[in-house]
């Protein structure tokens, strides 16, 4: 696999302040730029925009995905299992509400995953995974 460039991603909050709370003091993730209406986060290497809106966006669709009922509109990053397992021990801890309890995804097949889903304190959903074969990322 070839090394990955950056991406960016903007996302619609409706407090910066929770919002700041969340990302950067219980994920960790530190802040670039920053207006009154917008904050830039290092999340793992890429930068995804938290932008502030007036009316938030409740209306979430959903997809069954091997058990779960996954959103349809989510983002998140792939981690190792060791990283993937810190978070998911540190989340609990913290008393996060998963959407999907943190869980082994397509047991014993091709792209078996750690997967966990919560939300963000404006609605929106991270999905962090772990693939116990990162070459099986794109496998069919």
């Amino acid at each position: 696999m070839t090394e990955l460039n950056p991406f960016h991603l903007a996302v619609p909050v409706t407090d910066l302040e929770s919002a700041r709370a969340f990302y950067c003091g219980l994920l960790g993730f530190e802040t670039g730029r920053t207006a009154s209406r917008w904050i830039d986060l290092n999340f793992y290497g890429h930068q995804v925009t938290l932008h502030l809106i007036d009316e938030p966006d409740h209306e979430v669709a959903r997809n069954p995905v091997d058990g779960d009922n996954v959103p349809a509109r989510h983002f998140g990053v792939i981690l190792d299992r060791d990283d993937w397992q810190r978070l998911a021990d540190r989340l609990t801890a913290e008393g996060v509400e998963f959407i999907i309890e943190p869980r082994i995804r397509f047991q014993g097949e091709v792209g078996e995953q750690a997967t966990m889903f919560f939300l963000d304190p404006s609605g929106n959903a991270l999905e962090f995974k772990s693939f116990s074969n990162k070459t099986q990322l794109f496998a069919r």
